[in-house]
């Protein structure tokens, strides 16, 4: 078995540009990543060994991201029992709020971890899934909860910005 990974499955090519922010935030921690365009509906097959041999290989967290009827992320959590993060993508008419119903409204038992539509959604499952492995790693825990600080301190920098100049 090979080191630790997290899956990170797209519907469609189509989906990278807002998925590139989870690639970087996992980059940014140090995680290894394979990321695979592969569908729920067009490809199920092919879904379904590359879930298997991937959690044979040591994945330890899928992030499936998807729009319009947006599967990807329920099948994939009914083939495997490792973390399923589901990202909802913003297109079509609705603009993802019916990838947000397809991923968050899973039967009981077979749960997905469903974060914002678009964007800020992908970077969210690029955190979430380093909170889920720094349950194990000490090094990776510490590193978030830095990263975290950090951004604090931005916001806190950017208060201190406002109050100068409305001061003046």
């Amino acid at each position: 078995m090979s080191a630790p990974f997290v899956a990170v499955l797209m519907g469609s090519d189509s989906d990278l540009p807002i998925m590139q922010t989870t690639l970087d935030t996992l980059k940014s921690f140090n995680i290894p990543f394979e990321a695979k365009v592969t569908s729920a509906h067009r490809t199920p097959a092919a879904t379904h060994a590359y879930v298997k041999d991937a959690e044979e290989r040591g994945c330890k967290v899928f992030i499936c991201a998807a729009g319009l009827a947006a599967h990807l992320a329920g099948a994939v959590a009914g083939i495997t029992t490792r973390p399923v993060i589901g990202v909802p993508i913003d297109n079509g008419p609705l603009q993802g709020h019916d990838a947000l119903l397809s991923t968050v409204m899973m039967p009981g038992g077979v749960p997905v971890a469903t974060v914002a539509i678009g964007k800020a959604g992908a970077k969210n499952a690029g955190y979430l899934a380093a909170q889920m492995l720094a349950v194990g790693d000490d090094a990776l825990a510490a590193a978030v909860k830095a990263e975290r600080q950090s951004s604090a301190e931005a916001v806190q920098a950017k208060d201190a910005a406002l109050q100068a100049k409305l001061a003046q």
